[in-house]
């Protein structure tokens, strides 16, 4: 059963949320939390939280402080973040600290809903006019080669997978994994790259040469995730 942390100060727009999350998954289990505080509580205490929606304006956190202050404790747990703010910078920054997505409020509830469900499926969700840098096509190329060394080897092997088209199912099953285990990668491999989408990284990665997981002793390993 999927599980959702909703973290929000305001009764109706957990409720909102919630409700877009049943529309994705009637049958999920839903956590809610008013402060950063709470939710690391619940965090604490209850196993398998698959993703968190974080509202950025909350008694004990300002700007990002909060959402850093979850990537730090729980560095695998998906934290997207639900906020009014829907200023293109403040949705650019969101994105590189880590964010599995920028849902603003003003999205309509079935909305919502398809981009929750684009979450766990692996895709960082972003506002429907959000326009990312643009970059020379042999620039971002290079950019990408440099951003690939910074995987795991975990990681990479589930990238190689993910790009000759298997789904999420057949990757953990490939890897001995488990099927939410496997879109924490997916969300981090999104993230380390800077693509939003597991079809951008499959475009993007398709043609390139990725680097031999069994070749890299020195890469860095997976924190593990408290849950």
């Amino acid at each position: 059963m999927t599980s959702f942390l909703i973290i929000d100060d305001h009764p109706l727009f957990r409720e909102a949320l919630g409700n877009a999350v049943r529309l994705a998954l009637p049958e999920a289990r839903i956590f809610e939390a008013m402060s950063i505080g709470d939710a690391l509580h619940i965090l604490s205490s209850e196993q398998g939280i698959d993703l968190a929606l974080l509202d950025l304006s909350l008694p004990d956190a300002t700007g990002f402080s909060g959402f850093l202050r979850l990537r730090e404790a729980y560095p695998r747990l998906p934290v997207a973040i639900v906020s009014s703010e829907e200023d293109q910078r403040v949705v650019r920054e969101a994105l590189a600290l880590g964010a599995a997505g920028y849902l603003p409020k003003s999205t309509s509830k079935r909305e919502l809903a398809q981009s929750i469900e684009g979450v766990l499926s692996g895709s960082v969700s972003v506002p429907k006019d959000f326009v990312a840098t643009p970059r020379r096509r042999a620039d971002a190329s290079k950019a990408l080669e440099v951003k690939l060394c910074d995987l795991t080897p975990q990681q990479l092997r589930v990238l190689d997978l993910l790009r000759r088209g298997y789904p999420n199912r057949q990757i953990a099953q490939e890897l001995q994994l488990a099927e939410s285990t496997v879109k924490a990668h997916i969300t981090e491999i999104l993230r380390k790259l800077g693509l939003f989408s597991r079809n951008k990284a499959i475009i993007e990665i398709g043609k390139m040469d990725l680097p031999d997981p069994k070749a890299r002793p020195y890469a860095r390993t997976d924190r593990g995730r408290s849950q």
